[in-house]
């Protein structure tokens, strides 16, 4: 058994050939598709965070209409930038949004991807410190964050406050109970992989990992989920962790399906510079019969190795057919692999 999900970049534009051409469009079809998914018996509505693009941007509205909306989905990120989080100021949001949905919220955080802008971060009000990187400050803000979210008391109260406090320290409000176990670290390498499971957080791997030894992606992620479970066994966690992974999968069912990715040029990983010092490895997409699928995706290491696998959905195409690229994995695909 394996739990499915759906990831979207939350892409709008004004073209024509776009479904989703605001921001408003966007966000209310991302509802839509959450409830059109649960009715589905998909597991989880997961969206990237990018920002100054016009894609996902503040999860937090989204994840909490969506919680209202649903009761049974997992609703969550993929990941967000820490770098640009005020960690305080988040804790109180992602509470909120976990009370709102009643516990549901699976929340990924990470230090980011390349974003649109130089250093965008710093328009936001964070600058790492003298010696440091931005990657140093997001696993900075990221630490605050999950020690906020336990829930221990930790600011000294006024003598003369406004309302009434209960006794001791007071912690960050609204405090969700459990949502510690449920943040997730969006990793790119072994090393960060296994940073995450000391901090006893779920790994997400995506479709985009550092080239550390050539070999194909699902190779090197399924090395690293090993990595990353040997890592929190160590550490002495008792929970069992949970480990995702991200992937474009794509049945094709009829002249539609066919239209859209039957010639899909990216069936074979792609490797590239993301920045000036880091090769990555860039996932192949899957798109076939579903007979041809099942075959390819018994061959896929990573998704085998993970408990969870995030679809990523072409949001612009509209409600409508996201949902039925979903029920075709789910119907003609996951069962025969055993996954349902």
């Amino acid at each position: 058994m394996k739990k499915i999900g759906f990831l979207s970049f939350g892409h709008w534009s004004p073209s024509p050939h776009s479904k989703t051409r605001s921001a408003a469009d966007f966000l209310h079809q991302s509802i839509d598709l959450a409830v059109a998914a649960e009715e589905l018996g998909v597991d989880g509505a997961y969206f990237r965070v990018h920002h100054f693009a016009q894609q996902a941007g503040s999860p937090f509205p989204l994840l909490s209409a969506i919680g209202a909306r649903t009761s049974k989905i997992e609703i969550g990120t993929g990941v967000i930038d820490m770098r640009y989080e005020n960690p305080l100021y988040m804790a109180e949001n992602a509470g909120a949004a976990d009370l709102i949905s009643g516990g549901r919220l699976q929340l990924g955080i990470s230090r980011g991807s390349p974003e649109q802008v130089i250093d965008g971060w710093r328009y936001f009000g964070y600058a790492p410190e003298e010696g440091e990187t931005g990657a140093d400050m997001a696993r900075q803000h990221a630490e605050t964050f999950l020690k906020v979210i336990e829930g221990e008391g930790f600011a000294r109260p006024n003598p003369r406050p406004m309302f009434p406090n209960p006794p001791g320290l007071l912690r960050v409000e609204p405090y969700s109970e459990g949502l510690r176990e449920r943040i997730w670290w969006g990793s790119s390498s072994n090393a960060t992989a296994v940073w995450a499971a000391k901090l006893g957080m779920n790994l997400q791997s995506s479709t985009l990992k550092d080239d550390e030894t050539g070999e194909p992606l699902h190779v090197q992620q399924r090395k690293q989920i090993e990595a990353y479970r040997e890592a929190y066994k160590e550490a002495g966690h008792t929970r069992e962790p949970r480990v995702s992974v991200s992937r474009s999968i794509f049945a094709l069912t009829d002249d539609v399906d066919r239209a859209y990715f039957g010639h899909d040029r990216n069936s074979r990983d792609q490797v590239g510079m993301i920045d000036d010092t880091t090769r990555a490895i860039f996932g192949r997409s899957y798109a076939a019969e579903p007979d041809v699928l099942v075959k390819q995706l018994k061959e896929d290491e990573a998704i085998q190795a993970a408990d969870t696998l995030l679809l990523t959905v072409p949001n612009q195409l509209g409600v409508d057919y996201n949902a039925h690229v979903l029920e075709s994995i789910l119907t003609q695909v996951a069962p025969e692999l055993g996954w349902r």
